[in-house]
């Protein structure tokens, strides 16, 4: 790992940040989550200009790069506002899978699509009895001679309503024991017996949160990803980017919320001087410039132990990654806010709408008592609380 980034990757900064620029939050984002409309002009020119599919092979329309290229995409528009969050799940989680596990047939159908962005696919794994324990879920897929038959439910799926399929994760019976095992299906929104209703959430978000319910949904055999023995292996392969995708996201919140009050805090002037020369003012905004600097290189860590194969040192860092970056994000918005004063509370800021959608990243994709129990567990060595 260089701390020194090649030219092909500030180039790639540069035009991330050169789009984002023009799709910022505050005269883009924010009024189309106000009327929670999805980010659709943007996702289509950042589809077409190759970065949601930066990450994806060559051979099927992608940059042929890595997690770590995906994560500058998704930091660097996450700077100006615009993080996307369906970066995480379609082109991270769905694209990563598929295109390790996906077979050939797969891969034509999808990645083309998920590469330009003319195509989505949602992630099914959250059910409501099962929460973080997602061995516990009870989403079942069953055998009818080659077809499979879906049951059961899922929570929180996000953009749904923008999605051609869901990726779901159920469990098949094992013939021989009896025993459940996980899986992976490719799931159409149009197919019979598949619905979804919009959750009511608190937050100014232009992506909706879903619940799901399939009732007896016919799939055809090609529908399963991988093999069904395998699904465990090939599910956390999806896991460890969604975690350094979120964590991107995080450290993009942190930087725009600084470079705001950064902004304010120059122009600011009571007492014949800038705010931003009072310690009170200064010292704050720089403890929360150390914390998202130190995120980042969490996720770039994880980043780039993920794109070398380093499984294990990834699922590590990666959660290390997003908890860090999810604290910092949420303390500089804070901070951000504290260092406007009354105005860091009004609608054309936009610092208090964007602090409880930052919110979000304690809680997902996993928590950060979760995170907490895998540095105890395996970083320390503790013994398992759960």
């Amino acid at each position: 790992m260089s701390f020194i980034e090649t030219d092909e990757h500030k180039q790639l900064r540069e035009a991330v940040s050169a789009l984002a620029e023009r799709y910022n939050y505050v005269d883009y984002v924010l009024p189309k989550a106000r009327r929670h409309e999805p980010l659709s002009e943007l996702w289509a020119e950042a589809g077409k200009l190759g970065f949601l599919g930066v990450n994806l092979p060559e051979e099927y329309g992608g940059g042929g790069a890595g997690i770590y290229e995906l994560a500058i995409v998704q930091e660097e528009m996450s700077a100006k506002g615009c993080g996307l969050l369906l970066v995480v799940v379609s082109s991270a989680i769905c694209g990563t899978i598929l295109a390790k596990y996906g077979t050939d047939d797969q891969k034509q159908q999808w990645l083309p699509g998920l590469a330009d962005g003319s195509r989505i696919i949602a992630f099914g794994i959250t059910e409501a009895d099962a929460g973080s324990n997602s061995h516990n879920i009870t989403t079942v897929a069953r055998r009818d001679g080659d077809d499979w038959i879906l049951s059961g439910s899922k929570v929180f799926i996000s953009g749904v309503d923008q999605a051609d399929a869901v990726l779901v994760v159920a469990r098949t019976e094992d013939a021989k024991t009896g025993k459940l095992r996980p899986a992976l299906f490719i799931v159409p929104t149009d197919v019979p017996g598949f619905e979804r209703t919009r959750m009511q959430m608190d937050i100014i978000e232009p992506d909706y949160q879903f619940s799901l319910f399939f009732d007896d949904v016919r799939l055809p055999a090609d529908a399963l990803v991988g093999e069904p023995d395998a699904a465990l292996m090939q599910l956390f392969a999806g896991l460890n980017p969604e975690r350094i995708m979120g964590a991107a996201m995080a450290v993009g919140v942190g930087r725009y919320a600084l470079d705001a009050a950064v902004r304010y805090a120059k122009e600011r002037t009571v007492w014949k001087q800038p705010i931003g020369a009072h310690q009170g003012i200064a010292h704050p905004l720089a403890q929360r410039k150390i914390e998202v600097e130190l995120a980042r290189l969490m996720m770039q860590k994880a980043a780039v132990l993920y794109d070398n194969g380093d499984d294990f040192g990834a699922a590590e860092a990666a959660n290390m990654a997003k908890y860090s970056a999810a604290e910092a994000a949420i303390a500089s918005l804070d901070q951000a806010i504290q260092t406007h004063g009354g105005s860091g509370l009004t609608q054309e800021a936009g610092l208090a709408a964007m602090l409880g959608a930052a919110r979000i990243a304690r809680v997902a994709p996993v928590s950060r008592e979760m995170i907490l129990n895998f540095v105890a567990q395996h970083s320390l060595g503790l013994p398992k609380s759960y």
